[in-house]
């Protein structure tokens, strides 16, 4: 290691001891790597987080209630089942600035994409069409098209794609709106990524879905980026509806159980259509086991089965560390370390063939910074960067490679050690 190099890691390690939000490290089961350092430097939690120690008491506690009660846990299990998901209501509603009534925790996030598009997609011969990103999640697209096809219409024809200016990466504000107003008439839906995943960009959400209703339009947003990254203000910003996964910020475990919001202006009509089953109906009747739905006036109302008491177990032990810790103390320090990740790859990108696409400005982005390459294998790269150096990105084709310093247990230390395996690893031009 040379001179610069030491003084480099001395200042990270500095700046990790004075920061005024200690990392949480020490209760997530951090990586073992068996190089220069003992814990991998990790910065694939914007697509699977980490596993909270918490986790296995969590679902401990679970098992043996299954094992000791039987059926009858639904009622007296240390956290009766038949109301588990009321026990994640409450931080998630904190988490997407909304009131307890438009959240409801249930299903994986696709699975709640077409929920809500059942109710919220009903296109007529005039006001059919889709706005979404070009370079949306596939899943997203796969979603979109295969409603409209539901629906009758072309999706070629009825999915309006928004791809950034010539030579750019991301999205302009102004463009999605004059986009929408083009649309006009013939929009019925705006569903646009609160984070994009591949570029990192945040969408502006208010303004946003300002012109989609002054078009006439339903605006949803896909938050699977966003939820437990950014501060959000789901019901004073008057999006209709969203949805979001749990296992990447929100360190849920792989294929977590999603969650979905509904503004309030929407909870008591009638004639929004829904898919029902027994959850959907109001607890109080429930057992009554009546033919219809005795609908609740609350996001609940779109929830269909009893909640999944192993999926959600982990999930509440991870939403206990955000309630402790609080968004915006997260935020913050997430802000902190983006920033000085961006500062160590200055250097490095000024003699290679690489640049970081995700904007600059920290209001336009998350814990993210996605680094495009040329003429490099980035799949090949992110493999020497875990085998040679011990740090974990994750490669998307064709040519980025995402680096996320995840707050609750990334330092500046792993920071300053991504800085130095890109280094390593990518050729001088």
């Amino acid at each position: 290691m040379t001179a610069a190099q030491a003084n480099g890691e001395a200042v990270a390690r500095e700046l990790d001891a004075a920061d005024p939000l200690p990392t949480r490290r020490s209760e997530f089961h951090m990586l073992p790597y068996d190089g220069t350092y003992s814990e991998i430097a990790y910065f694939a939690g914007n697509s699977l987080g980490l596993q909270p120690r918490a986790t296995a008491a969590i679902l401990r506690q679970e098992l043996d209630d299954w094992a000791r009660l039987g059926v009858e846990g639904h009622g007296e299990a240390a956290r009766p089942w038949v109301s588990y998901h009321e026990n994640l209501r409450g931080t998630a509603a904190e988490l997407m600035g909304a009131r307890p009534t438009e959240i409801v925790v249930m299903n994986t996030l696709t699975v709640n994409l077409h929920l809500l598009m059942i109710s919220f997609y009903r296109p007529t011969a005039e006001r059919f069409k889709i706005i979404i990103e070009d370079d949306a999640f596939p899943s997203d697209s796969y979603a979109v098209r295969s409603q409209a096809a539901l629906h009758g219409f072309d999706p070629d024809d009825a999915i309006v794609r928004l791809a950034p200016r010539a030579g750019e990466h991301t999205l302009h504000t102004e463009d999605i709106a004059a986009t929408i107003a083009a649309v006009g008439g013939e929009l019925a839906l705006v569903l646009l990524g609160g984070i994009n995943y591949y570029t990192g960009e945040a969408i502006d959400i208010p303004a946003v879905t300002r012109a989609g209703h002054a078009a006439g339009a339903i605006v949803a947003i896909d938050l699977a980026h966003a939820a437990g990254n950014l501060e959000l203000s789901l019901h004073d910003w008057d999006v209709d509806w969203a949805a979001w996964c749990n296992y990447k910020y929100l360190n849920g475990g792989p294929g977590a159980v999603g969650g979905a919001f509904v503004h309030e202006r929407h909870l008591a009509n009638p004639a929004i259509p829904k898919l029902h089953g027994w959850w959907s109906t109001n607890p109080a009747t429930r057992f009554q086991m009546a033919p219809t739905v005795d609908e609740q006036p609350s996001a609940d109302a779109w929830s269909m089965s009893n909640p999944p008491i192993m999926a959600m177990a982990p999930v509440l032990a991870s939403y206990r560390m955000f309630a402790e810790t609080g968004l915006a103390n997260l935020r913050a320090k997430s802000t902190r370390l983006t920033a000085y990740l961006e500062a160590q790859l200055q250097p490095v990108m000024a003699t290679r063939p690489m640049r970081i696409i995700t904007p600059a400005d920290p209001e336009r982005r998350g814990a993210q910074l996605s680094v495009q390459f040329d003429a490099i294998d980035v799949g090949d790269l992110t493999a020497r960067l875990r085998a040679n150096h011990g740090v974990i990105a994750d490669a998307r084709q064709p040519d980025v490679v995402r680096l996320a310093p995840i707050p609750m247990y990334s330092t500046f230390h792993d920071c300053w050690r991504a800085a130095q395996a890109l280094a390593a690893e990518v050729p001088s031009a």
